[in-house]
């Protein structure tokens, strides 16, 4: 039996504020985007930057923290797996669109938030049934796996 790994792991910084939806059924989810940099020397010795733009989604109880702690600019880590949709847009044209479904969070950010309630802005959260604020943990968040049984439908996407 062949092994198989899907793992995206970035940091960056958001580029939009999120914003979170509400499946059919009931379901939170939050997209936003991201941009990760990168430097490089090219062969005339020029250093250069780059950037790369990422969609990025979260489900459930993590989707809620997402659209809750993050705004546009926040430097953060996110790891999940890649997954990309298709469908016939309105002109009857396939479309493509390459996300990364993540599983866990970790804002970077030192800078005080009101919201937070810390001056220094760390504050540490789990995806869990509690949310716990401490001076010393960035804000981590995880969503547990998703049963494979558990298929998400095209048509419960809300966007």
């Amino acid at each position: 039996m062949a092994a198989s790994l899907n793992k995206a792991m970035l940091i960056g910084n958001l580029t939009r504020d999120p914003e979170m939806r509400k499946t059919t059924s009931g379901q939170s989810v939050t997209t936003f985007s991201m941009a990760t940099n990168r430097t490089y020397t090219d062969k005339a010795g020029v250093k250069k930057d780059e950037a790369d733009y990422h969609n990025i989604v979260a489900w459930g109880r993590l989707a809620e923290i997402c659209a809750q702690y993050l705004n546009k600019g926040k430097k953060i880590y996110v790891d999940g797996r890649i997954q990309t949709r298709d469908w016939e847009g309105q002109d009857g044209v396939k479309k493509y669109r390459t996300e990364i479904v993540i599983e866990n969070m970790i804002m970077l950010d030192r800078g005080g938030s009101p919201a937070m309630g810390s001056p220094k802005g760390s504050t540490a959260v789990s995806a869990g049934p509690s949310v716990s604020p401490s001076d010393e943990a960035p804000i981590v968040a995880s969503e547990p796996s998703q049963n494979p049984d558990d298929e998400i439908k095209l048509e419960d996407i809300p966007f």
